[in-house]
């Protein structure tokens, strides 16, 4: 567990412990940790709701497939932060979405109820791990309604902007690079990838931004 303290010691939910804490905590609450290859689930759409995730190397993708196989990105997760703590918290019986693994990545799994029940030790941690857990979880519902803005945009164009100002505006500067490949942004922004890399094309010829892959700049 040692070689992962870089991560989890930048992790929101363990924001205030101190090293020799933080292991003692991880042992009392059961951490795993788990490899996954590329394109290998995590968390597979009707899994138990239980336990959070924490992304300790490597990159997935949050995705919900409809019925005809159209494919939707709800998000992205890196290092160091943790997905499926709103499912398991609201207590849904399955999970509604796959995790998917972007690249071969290493995984913290914790069971929820370890977190957010005290154990017989009568610990002192939990206190503080479950007022992390609703700051974690309010930054989630802030992003979500980021996400809500941009798809309340009417045309390709309007959404493309829309995300990439607030992507600029998360990296500070008009240069950044998004999670996303064409397929995996025209995913994300429920719209067709043709018309997407069409979008992007004319927005170079009229001086807008630059592109190269997932690197952008905005002029």
């Amino acid at each position: 567990m040692k070689k992962y303290y870089g991560v989890l010691k930048s992790c929101p939910l363990f924001a205030g412990f101190e090293e020799s804490g933080l292991f003692s905590m991880l042992a009392c609450l059961g951490a795993r940790v788990t490899e996954f290859g590329k394109r290998e689930n995590i968390i597979s759409e009707g899994d138990a709701a239980k336990y959070v995730g924490i992304m300790l190397s490597g990159s997935a993708q949050i995705m919900r497939m409809d019925w005809f196989g159209n494919r939707s990105i709800v998000g992205s997760v890196a290092p160091p932060q943790i997905f499926g703590e709103s499912f398991a918290c609201a207590g849904v019986e399955a999970m509604p979405v796959d995790v998917v693994a972007s690249e071969k990545c290493e995984v913290m799994l914790i069971d929820n109820m370890r977190i957010t029940h005290p154990c017989d030790n009568a610990c002192d941690f939990h206190r503080q791990l479950i007022y992390n857990l609703m700051k974690v979880m309010a930054m989630k519902n802030l992003a979500f309604h980021q996400k809500i803005e941009v798809m309340s945009r009417r045309t390709t164009r309007e959404k493309l902007l829309a995300y990439l100002a607030f992507e600029a505006k998360r990296a500070g500067g008009r240069c950044f690079e998004i999670p996303y490949d064409r397929q995996a942004l025209a995913d994300y922004l429920e719209v067709d990838r043709s018309g997407l890399s069409a979008e992007i094309s004319k927005l170079r010829n009229e001086g807008v931004l630059e592109s190269r892959k997932n690197n952008f700049k905005l002029l």
